[in-house]
């Protein structure tokens, strides 16, 4: 198993779990940047957690740093199992997603109040294309 699909994996075990901003822990909840979290630390990837954050972002340049901390490569070409995207669902909104695989996504989603798959594809501009480095 590849380190991506491990990490698809993962994230596709807290299907479910509740949704709460800045959660961190599944036993209370997660938003989308603590379903990653999770999902990388059970995947063995050390993380950068991200911290400061709101629902609604003028920049995410701030963040961006964590990214790279936590063995994540910008890619480039299809989307794979464990790829992550950032994507844009609204004005100042940025939302991160785990690929299951190129039409299957993980992601917290605020409005049902938990972890959801969503088998279709993104009605979402994507900002951000990362795939886990292979040397961590």
């Amino acid at each position: 198993m590849t380190p991506g699909q491990r990490l698809a994996k993962e994230a596709a075990a807290l299907i479910g779990t509740r949704f709460r901003l800045n959660g961190r822990q599944p036993e209370y909840g997660l938003d989308c940047v603590g379903l990653l979290v999770v999902a990388l630390t059970r995947a063995e990837v050390t993380v950068s957690d991200p911290v400061g954050y709101a629902l609604r972002n003028l920049s995410i340049e701030p963040w961006l740093n964590c990214a790279k901390a936590s063995s994540l490569t910008d890619a480039r070409g299809p989307v794979i199992a464990g790829d992550i995207l950032l994507v844009v669902p609204g004005a100042a909104q940025s939302h991160i997603l785990i690929a299951e695989s190129e039409r299957s996504f993980v992601h917290a989603h605020a409005g049902l109040g938990k972890i959801v798959r969503h088998a279709a594809d993104l009605p979402w501009p994507i900002l951000r294309h990362w795939r886990l480095d292979r040397q961590f």
